[in-house]
């Protein structure tokens, strides 16, 4: 018999088959799991003017750059451990610190002269032309509109003419 006769075999059994139970249930598993568990990817903004974007996730991984811009809207894609894979609206990507990073969502006009409009209507007045890369705060965002404040500028602008929100993303 294995269990009087072989102690060990069987305990390396039970470790084999554990370790095979949860292999499994890793890999099942939808791929928005993340060590916040909170989903990825996701929207965030930079938390200082200052922020370092490195080549992988650590102090030890050179610094490709530094962002300049408090508030800039990133996207989060990936996390490891303190560590956050960001991408920006230019679509470059890198590791930062979360303590670089806020849940502040902003948003970015991509291009130049897009409308910042009274409410969520094409329809209704217009507050302002804003720039191309002016950073607003984005206070709720609905089917197809967001309430974003440019500084103390407010109104209505349509997902499809800035980058920080996703096109099915519904928030208050």
């Amino acid at each position: 018999m294995i269990h009087s006769r072989f102690p060990f075999l069987l305990s390396l059994c039970l470790i084999i088959m554990a370790h095979a139970a949860y292999a499994q249930s890793k890999e099942q598993q939808t791929p928005e799991a993340s060590s916040t568990r909170l989903p990825l990817p996701r929207f965030a903004s930079l938390h200082t003017d200052d922020v370092n974007l490195r080549t992988g996730p650590g102090t030890r991984y050179p610094i490709e750059w530094v962002y300049h811009t408090e508030g800039l809207p990133v996207e989060i894609i990936a996390e490891f451990d303190i560590w956050r894979r960001i991408r920006d609206w230019e679509g470059s990507e890198g590791w930062v610190h979360k303590n670089g990073l806020t849940g502040k969502r902003t948003a970015i006009v991509t291009q130049e002269g897009k409308s910042l409009y009274s409410s969520d209507s094409l329809t209704s007045p217009v507050v302002a032309k804003i720039e191309a890369n002016a950073i607003g705060i984005i206070k709720s965002c609905q089917a197809t509109w967001c309430k974003i404040h440019f500084g103390s500028i407010k109104g209505s602008m349509q997902k499809a003419d800035f980058w920080g929100a996703y096109a099915q993303e519904i928030f208050d």
